[in-house]
């Protein structure tokens, strides 16, 4: 039988350290690092997405991050393609992929067994679905498809009625959908106690206000407009409604931090459901 190319994935909620953690492995194993996150493939999602800067980056080559503009609709299915492309392309240069992210489709569709079937746009039954409040939308998949639901962030009602149009055309929940496995998978979470990841996130929210997030999503709006994917990103959306004068800046960052900690805890859920992941792991203690 032959053995399937290691690939080392880095998972955990936002604020957790992966992205730091997954630069020191990737600086231990001579590895080149593959984001997932559905934010990051973004150009000029900087702050609000906290795309790690080169500096950090410490000199580890990082694929899948700025190849889009915020216009285009970048789907799962679309990064499982091009990511696993990179994966292939980093084996070929005799270096380790290190997959690091907090987008848990992505890493479903790219290192687990699981596939998305193609289904043709109903728009029909989207203009149908576009009536309806993103609560009642979200409730629909919950009750159709509780793990994506799980998934999706807050008020992005684009990708809740996606969803429900697999639903509806799909025989069985996508989780249900499986593919060979092509890659040997080292499954690593990085977490902190609640209150402290809680603490994490409301800091991290304080320091991409100072760094200059109300700049950022004022720039952004100049350039691309009102978008689905910027009014709908968490970071960005809080900040939106600040400069539209609907809260004060202190309940702007409030809400941020709320919003985030909520995702954050879907985004354990989602990952906790993974038996294989070994949490908190040292990456200097781990073999080649």
């Amino acid at each position: 039988m032959t053995q399937k190319p290691k690939v080392f994935a880095v998972v955990g909620p936002t604020a957790s350290g992966k992205t730091s953690f997954a630069i020191e492995l990737a600086e231990k194993i001579n590895g080149e690092i593959v984001s997932a996150d559905s934010r990051l493939v973004y150009k000029g999602f900087d702050i609000g997405a906290a795309k790690p800067t080169l500096e950090e980056r410490k000199g580890i080559p990082h694929h899948m991050i700025d190849i889009v503009e915020p216009e285009f609709d970048y789907s799962a299915g679309l990064y499982a393609e091009q990511a696993e492309e990179k994966i292939f392309e980093i084996i070929s240069r005799g270096k380790t992929p290190v997959v690091a992210g907090g987008t848990g489709l992505y890493f479903r569709l790219l290192l687990e067994n699981y596939d998305v079937p193609k289904v043709e746009p109903d728009y029909e039954l989207r203009e149908k679905l576009a009536e309806y409040s993103y609560e009642e939308l979200r409730a629909m998949l919950e009750k159709k498809d509780p793990s994506r639901a799980a998934e999706i962030e807050i008020n992005d009602k684009k990708k809740i009625i996606r969803a429900l149009e697999l639903a509806e055309h799909l025989e069985k929940p996508l989780s249900e959908y499986k593919k060979d496995l092509k890659f040997d998978v080292e499954w690593l979470g990085m977490n902190f106690p609640r209150e402290e990841l809680y603490e994490r996130i409301n800091k991290r929210v304080d320091i991409m206000v100072k760094e200059g997030l109300i700049e950022e999503c004022e720039h952004l709006l100049k350039k691309h407009g009102r978008i689905k994917n910027l009014t709908c990103t968490i970071g960005y959306q809080e900040m939106i409604a600040y400069l539209d004068n609907q809260t004060s800046l202190e309940e702007a960052k409030e809400k941020l931090k709320q919003n985030t900690r909520n995702y954050a805890k879907r985004q354990l859920t989602w990952f906790r459901k993974n038996p294989l992941i070994k949490w908190n792991c040292e990456p200097l203690r781990l073999k080649k």
